[in-house]
């Protein structure tokens, strides 16, 4: 019986022995997959700029943009001042020739009024006449038109319908200032 107690000690060592050498070749295979594994993974990305990196390079942007549009803007008053000496010089003819037509016409005057137009033949106002005629009930020669109103004018039974336009009304055009000589 003595004998049979030895096989069972060393048949349970040597289970013992399997059972570590199944647990070390399985640790082996686990540790070379989780190898295999961190060699396939993705590299890190890199990291995103922070929100402070961010704002900074939106304000170098917008410094950029500015000193762009300085420039520009120094650029065109520039060419504004070579410009306006070249308008000045032209200019001053031109003034003289307006002053020497304002000298020419001292009796002329702006006339308030209500002249009727009469259509031409195009069926257009025809504001020349209506213009020199309110004029002329100012005791001046001739005058022409600088302001003119429209308005649409509908008989009585038109208005009393309680209707403000139709066939029966028309469009009316009237002088009312005019320069006057």
């Amino acid at each position: 019986m003595g004998t049979r107690r030895v096989l069972t000690c060393h048949s349970k060592q040597a289970a013992a022995k399997s059972a570590g050498a199944c647990l070390f070749a399985a640790a082996v295979v686990l540790m070379s997959a989780l190898a295999a594994a961190q060699e396939r993974a993705p590299a890190p990305k890199p990291e995103e700029p922070g929100f402070l990196a961010t704002i900074g390079r939106w304000f170098d942007r917008q410094a950029d943009n500015v000193s762009s549009t300085f420039g520009d803007a120094r650029k065109k008053v520039e060419n504004f001042g070579r410009e306006a000496g070249v308008a000045a010089k032209t200019t001053a003819e031109g003034a003289k020739d307006a002053a020497d037509a304002v000298a020419r016409i001292p009796a002329a005057r702006v006339v308030s009024g209500h002249e009727k137009c009469r259509n031409a033949p195009n069926g257009a106002p025809d504001c020349v006449a209506a213009a020199a005629a309110m004029c002329k009930t100012k005791g001046f020669e001739s005058g022409k038109s600088m302001d003119m109103t429209t308005a649409q004018v509908c008989p009585p039974k038109v208005l009393l319908s309680g209707r403000n336009s139709g066939p029966e009304c028309r469009d009316e055009t009237f002088v009312s200032r005019a320069l006057c000589q």
